[in-house]
């Protein structure tokens, strides 16, 4: 895959995403990552953000929890299911890096599972800074950086964790699921935690919350080679303000 081209893969995975994302309990989000994640939003406000929306499955979680959500994707199709899903809702096909926004428009961003999935992460973040207004939210998830620098050498609960390559160089690389009839190809970017942290000291956002979240216990009982994840965590979950 070339430097530039997540967007693109993203777009040809869109309908798989769309029937991995929808399938109610398959996936982390609905097993147990979306309450976690849930549980550092504020309150609802003026305007809620979006940023690498897809479907549209957490913009309508949003949604019934009383926010007021314009969904970003930067793929045409994953923003024709997310109006599909839900006519109602505003949804905005743009680049994450060129958000078709004014300054200071939201009070809270939310980039779920997202940021390491676009093709200029620390533009995005900028973009994040650039729409909240002083003292608005950005909530934010990706994989954590940990998990994406290795891989476990086997499916044991003791398998060893291996660094192959480097954890400090951004690279992008890509993971095949299979599972219960669906597949999945994710396309990524691994980045270290200094590139996010610098990113969002150039926004102006002050980190104020973090969390690590990895496998709960009804996902090993469904799947006992999962207790591998219990020693490195999954995700990296954080709440920011705008200075």
């Amino acid at each position: 895959m070339d430097d530039a081209s997540l967007s693109r893969a993203w777009e040809r995975a869109a309908d798989q995403w769309a029937a991995w994302a929808r399938k109610p309990g398959h996936d982390s989000y609905w097993r147990f990552h979306k309450a976690p994640f849930f549980a550092l939003l504020p309150p609802p406000g003026r305007l809620t953000l979006d940023i690498g929306c897809g479907e549209g499955r957490v913009s309508r979680d949003l949604q019934a929890l009383g926010h007021n959500v314009v969904g970003i994707d930067v793929s045409p199709t994953l923003v024709s299911l997310a109006r599909t899903a839900d006519p109602s809702m505003r949804f905005l096909v743009a680049d994450a890096a060129r958000l078709p926004l004014d300054d200071g428009v939201a009070d809270l961003a939310v980039a779920f599972m997202s940021l390491q999935d676009v093709d200029d992460m620390p533009a995005a973040i900028g973009e994040i800074g650039r729409t909240l207004q002083p003292g608005g939210v950005a909530c934010l998830a990706i994989v954590h950086p940990i998990n994406s620098a290795g891989q476990f050498e086997g499916i044991e609960p003791g398998a060893r964790f291996v660094i192959a390559g480097s954890y400090l160089e951004p690279h992008i690389y890509e993971e095949t699921i299979e599972r219960d009839g669906l597949a999945m190809s994710f396309n990524s970017r691994h980045w270290p935690l200094e590139a996010y942290f610098t990113a969002m000291e150039r926004a102006g956002l002050a980190v104020d919350a973090l969390k690590e979240p990895t496998v709960d216990p009804g996902s090993i009982a469904q799947s006992p080679e999962r207790a591998r994840w219990r020693r490195i965590p999954l995700f990296l979950d954080l709440r920011a303000h705008k200075r």
